[in-house]
Order: structure tokens, then sequence, then C-alpha cells
């Protein structure tokens, strides 16, 4: 079974390749050029990683066939939204919540690719019921 700790230290590890990322490519750059670079360090450190795929929103019994797409999802536990913008905004940490809750995933990561630090004011991670639900250890 998962933890939080797992998921705590898989949260560590996205953070430290998305810093390994930003470092060889500064800022500036397209949100989808990160989203490759990221993607391919994960997957070279064997992390299962999937990439804009859509999001399903069933309401009451009704499928909705929307393009709501999430950036990444790593090891089908966290989900990865990436940012190239000034600063984050309430909206993007309601819409990673969101796709948290559709999908039904305990953790999810905002990572800003327009900063001069991704570990000091680039990246905000939030939590779910699922994972609160998980045993610490």
């Amino acid at each position: 079974m998962t933890t939080q700790k797992q998921i705590n230290d898989l949260t560590y590890k996205i953070l430290g390749y998305a810093i390994e990322v930003h470092k060889e490519l500064g800022p500036g750059l397209l949100e989808s050029i990160y989203e490759k670079c990221l993607a391919h360090l994960l997957q070279l450190n064997g992390h299962k990683v999937s990439r804009q795929q859509v999001v399903p929103i069933n309401f009451q019994g009704l499928y909705l066939d929307c393009d709501l797409r999430y950036d990444l999802l790593v090891d089908e536990l966290i989900v990865v939204e990436l940012k190239t913008v000034d600063e984050f905004h309430p909206v993007h940490e309601a819409k990673l919540l969101t796709y948290l809750k559709l999908l039904k995933k305990p953790k999810g990561v905002l990572i800003n690719f327009n900063c001069t630090n991704i570990f000091k004011e680039g990246q905000k991670t939030l939590v779910t019921e699922y994972y609160r639900d998980l045993p610490k250890e």
C-alpha cells in the first residue's frame, strides 16, 4: 500500500528533476518544452509518466467530452501542472485541485519555470482527502 512518506519522497524527486531542468534551460521558454524535458528525466529515472491525458468528467451520469488535460501524471499518484507565469494565481490551485478530485489522486504539484528559484518561489503542493487517508509510513 502506498504511504504518505512514499508520496512525499516522490514529490521531492519531481521537484529535484524540475530544478535540474530549470538550471539547464533557465526561464523564458514555452511550458511544453519544460514538460517534455521533465517527463524525459522522470522516465530516465524509472518513473511512469503520462502526458496531456484527458481528465474525465462525469456529471450525474453524464459523461462530458471536454478537452480538459493535465500536464503530467507521475507513477499514477501525483498530478504535475507546469506554468510559465509571473506568479501563481488562485485559479492555478483551483484547477489542480479539480484535477486531483476528478482523477482521485492524493497529491498535486504546481511548478512555475518562470522564476529564479523553483524550490523557494516556483512550486506549491496540494493534497486531497486521498492523501490524508493513507498511512503515514
